[in-house]
């Protein structure tokens, strides 16, 4: 299989984009949100993450990558926030890897120093993904999340750029 072809996300690739997400909210504890947002609330989070980037085969985007502030206060500058959602006909065939190929120096370029990724528990795909591109396990929040009527777990994975 060819690799994907990784460029930046722009507004039209918002519906497809809340396509591929949707999904992972209504049907899985990976998201912790509730209620898939709208194109338009996905066109906003495009537009203000650090990088946001897609992944497409065949000219049909089928995942994303992005990065966001960590936390909120100054301190945390330099520290981002990253996440990677591929579409379930593209899973497990590189396009994750890929995604992060491109993201990481990314980031990186534009100076920033630490990378995070929260993965709900249990998803071993998702933490066999981020080991292979280099996150180390740091910790993990006890019953942080409630959603479909019981608590999750949420382990947290870091990568020094």
């Amino acid at each position: 299989m060819h690799p994907p072809l990784i460029r930046p996300a722009t507004a039209d690739d918002a519906p497809t984009v809340r396509d591929i997400y949707a999904p992972i909210v209504e049907n899985t504890a990976i998201s912790f949100e509730e209620e898939p947002p709208t194109v338009d609330e996905m066109v906003h989070r495009i537009g203000a993450a650090h990088a946001f980037l897609v992944a497409e085969r065949g000219g049909r985007v089928v995942g994303y990558a992005y990065a966001g502030a960590h936390r909120a206060r100054a301190a945390y500058r330099t520290s981002v926030d990253v996440s990677v959602y591929i579409d379930e006909c593209a899973r497990r065939s590189g396009v994750g890897a890929a995604l992060y190929g491109a993201l990481l120096p990314q980031i990186k370029q534009q100076g920033y120093h630490a990378a995070f990724a929260g993965i709900a528990l249990p998803n071993p795909a998702s933490i066999a993904l981020h080991e292979s591109v280099g996150f180390s396990p740091v910790g993990v929040y006890r019953d942080v999340g409630f959603k479909f009527g019981k608590f999750h777990d949420v382990g947290w994975w870091q990568r020094i750029l």
